[in-house]
């Protein structure tokens, strides 16, 4: 039997790592939950100098750099249980295994019952197939995930570029009007079948109907691998060891992604732009945000004081969930129906107040329990004898 981490054996940084990167997912989940926005080209849709600037910086800076922080720290999590296996002489792929089936469980009721903008379904799936490289050497998981990274993506960015060059207007994002006024009426003031049908729709089209398998397999396979790598050379558990790697790699990590987020403003809004600025500049950024993270925490007073957000951290299931039941409450039909009346400043304000609260009800629950109640379910599932 394996058992799960305990809390002497927790390092904060990582805690406080996934704490973090919830907030950064809900600030981007919300224009997902209070607007059409997977319907819409954000660089022409918000018309107020408000929403512009808001959401300037939320693309720049959070929009597809807290997922891969998520995604890398999924990697590094699964690693760590699986060295931990191997130096109890447990079994590892069975426990795993049946984890994250349920994980898939899970993320299929969220998807379908609560919101289709679903992150757990792709974790578990990009996680079992994580299982079968997970005992390969660090070298070799890094190097097999550039691969996988770096080819398919390099083409695909080419591609888009020489389109781009070639037929520019057939490079440009264009909002789905007809999509978004369904989404309008479903969501503000549709019955529970309206709301349902229309998130099934939702959540095919952000599928690609089926071709979110490439997605797994091109993008976040190889951020949970290069997790994975970093599990084994215990890269954030020796921050202070290691603080001029770190350093170095925070510099250019963080210069690297953040001009790279910057091309659709600074060169235009294109497929090509808007592709590489997620693809390339979001994970620089993410080992950046990271690697501050690991080094600050570091520092024991540091560490106290971030010990709030990590206990959000710990929770991470919890939180999400959390996240997607509220906002839905406040923005559908069944609920208050403000879908479609918030702008982007007020909803990331609102996306930081409820995550304020989280972070005190984490505070609170430890007080008196040692795992989320979701996380507790989850273990009473997994860790039972197998």
């Amino acid at each position: 039997m394996i058992i799960p981490t305990q809390e002497k054996e927790r390092i904060i940084s990582i805690d406080v790592m996934r704490g973090f990167a919830l907030l950064g997912i809900f600030v981007v989940n919300m224009l997902f939950f209070h607007g059409p926005y997977i319907y819409v080209n954000p660089y022409d849709w918000y018309q107020t100098p408000g929403d512009q600037e808001s959401y300037k910086w939320i693309d720049i800076f959070v929009q597809g750099s807290v997922y891969p922080l998520f995604s890398m720290l999924f990697g590094y999590g699964l690693a760590m249980q699986f060295m931990k296996s191997e130096e109890k002489g447990t079994s590892f792929n069975r426990l795993a295994v049946r984890r994250l089936l349920i994980l898939l469980g899970i993320g299929c009721i969220h998807a379908f019952l609560i919101w289709s903008g679903d992150i757990l379904i792709t974790y578990a799936l990009a996680g079992l197939l994580l299982i079968v490289l997970m005992k390969l050497k660090p070298i070799w998981l890094f190097l097999i995930s550039a691969l996988l990274f770096l080819i398919p993506n390099g083409l695909l960015s080419g591609l888009l570029y020489f389109l781009v060059k070639a037929a520019p207007e057939e490079a440009t994002l264009y909002t789905g009007i007809q999509e978004v006024e369904n989404s309008i009426v479903a969501f503000s003031q549709g019955s529970w079948f309206d709301v349902s049908s229309q998130r099934i729709t939702d959540w095919l089209y952000m599928q690609g109907y089926g071709l979110n398998i490439v997605l797994i397999i091109c993008t976040i396979l190889p951020l949970l691998m290069v997790g994975a790598a970093a599990a084994k050379l215990k890269l954030i558990e020796r921050a202070r060891e290691l603080k001029l790697f770190w350093i170095i790699t925070i510099l250019i990590t963080m210069a690297a992604g953040t001009a790279i987020k910057w091309l659709p403003f600074s060169k235009g809004d294109d497929l090509f732009t808007m592709t590489v600025q997620d693809t390339f500049g979001g994970p620089l950024q993410a080992i950046a945000y990271g690697g501050i993270i690991a080094l600050i925490c570091a520092i024991p007073i540091i560490g106290k004081i971030l010990s709030p957000i990590g206990k959000a951290g710990r929770m991470s299931m919890t939180i999400y969930l959390m996240q997607s039941i509220i906002a839905t409450t406040i923005f559908y039909s069944y609920g208050f129906g403000l879908y479609g009346q918030v702008d982007v400043a007020t909803g990331t304000w609102m996306a930081v107040g409820i995550y304020v609260i989280q972070v005190i009800f984490a505070e609170i629950w430890f007080l008196k329990f040692k795992q989320g109640p979701v996380e507790a379910l989850w273990r009473k599932l997994t860790y039972s004898k197998i």
